[in-house]
């Protein structure tokens, strides 16, 4: 049988079609053409002033901290169970990270947490919408404004997610999108950074052209910076996607419905969807602890049957690049539920190309595996 990918997207005559003109014509006076109407419409989307877009979501933490004036001798609290490319960026500017304990529903920062390892030192927190999950907003920016912390929202995996009506990455005095292959909405490689702060806008822009002002055409640069730039056709390819995106967030929440109809009554947790949050499912996600194997021997079974899978993230508090480090010592003492969560979870194929059909072929394989593990 066909193997079936854990993601991929969905890509139709309209992305070939603006891909196709912006290779032909988005050149020399063109050049922005669709960078402008690409961020205009974000910035439409998700109801905020500014959006700039970028090579990756990881140029858009590292240009977002090094806005805030983040550094040598600062602390910036992150979610233990995120990817690594939410907590790298902090180093990249010399400052430390913390990581912080998982809520056990929406598997995203728990306020009570982030609040109990705020530090003196403490400049900024990386709030991470996990797998298109939101945590409790509310509850965090109280904490942040309370304490005089600046917040990111990593929103890399959540686009189109909304917590009380509004859009997910509107929330924090920066957020930030990926979209990469696997994501809901892609450029293939490629990120935004959107804000309502003017001032971070404007250091951002100059930040992300070798420090250069914008406009200057004689090549006067103000400082050291860096090249965080998008190009044309991948900036065409994601304006095709954003105006289909009620379209692909409609098939992510579908996907989802079939799943949680073909895995009823295993006893698995799913994806959560807390009141007065939109969940959008980037990856279908099952934690299994009490079906008898680890994420790890879940994914061999899986393969076996010609089913890609991918693991819950393993807290970044245990993985090698932040071995002997005092602040991992720290939290694999700490956070109890990132550890107990961690071992037990897959994302399953959530593609954007899948149906009914393939998604029941998935639901009787894991049925399949339980019953072979009992």
């Amino acid at each position: 049988m066909t193997r079936i990918p854990v993601s991929g997207p969905w890509i139709t005559e309209k992305e070939i079609a603006y891909v196709t003109d912006a290779v032909t014509n988005a050149w020399y006076e063109n050049h922005a053409s669709y960078h402008e109407r690409f961020e205009r419409g974000f910035e439409r989307y998700l109801g905020v002033r500014h959006a700039v877009s970028l090579p990756s979501c990881t140029s858009a933490l590292h240009l977002a901290l090094a806005a805030l004036g983040i550094g040598p001798g600062d602390e910036v609290v992150v979610p233990d169970v995120t990817w690594i490319a939410t907590s790298a960026p902090i180093r990249y500017v010399g400052a430390e990270v913390v990581f912080a304990d998982i809520d056990r529903s929406s598997w995203c920062l728990a306020a009570d947490a982030f609040e109990a390892v705020i530090t003196s030192r403490t400049r900024a927190v990386i709030v991470v919408d996990l797998y298109g999950n939101m945590p409790d907003m509310a509850a965090i920016r109280e904490i942040a404004t309370r304490r005089g912390i600046a917040i990111i929202e990593d929103a890399a995996e959540a686009h189109g997610s909304e917590q009380q009506g509004r859009k997910a990455g509107a929330f924090g005095d920066v957020g930030v999108f990926s979209f990469h292959g696997s994501k809901t909405m892609t450029t293939g490689e490629g990120g935004m950074l959107v804000t309502d702060r003017t001032d971070l806008f404007e250091r951002v822009s100059c930040l992300r052209d070798h420090g250069r002002a914008p406009g200057d055409r004689h090549f006067f640069n103000r400082e050291i910076a860096f090249k965080y730039k998008m190009s044309s056709m991948q900036a065409a390819l994601g304006l095709a996607q954003l105006e289909r995106i009620d379209e692909l967030i409609t098939r992510k929440r579908q996907i989802f419905e079939w799943y949680r109809a073909g895995l009823a009554g295993l006893e698995l947790q799913l994806n959560s969807e807390s009141e007065g949050t939109k969940n959008t499912y980037w990856m279908v996600t099952a934690l299994m602890p009490r079906l008898g194997a680890t994420k790890e021997r879940w994914m061999e079974l899986l393969s076996e049957r010609g089913i890609d899978s991918r693991p819950f993230f393993h807290p970044l508090s245990s993985i090698p690049a932040y071995a002997g480090t005092p602040q991992a010592i720290a939290a694999a003492a700490r956070n109890v539920v990132s550890y107990e969560l961690g071992p037990w979870g897959i994302n399953l194929p959530s593609g954007l190309n899948l149906d009914e059909v393939t998604v029941m072929r998935v639901c009787e394989a894991v049925r399949e595996i339980a019953a072979q593990l009992a």
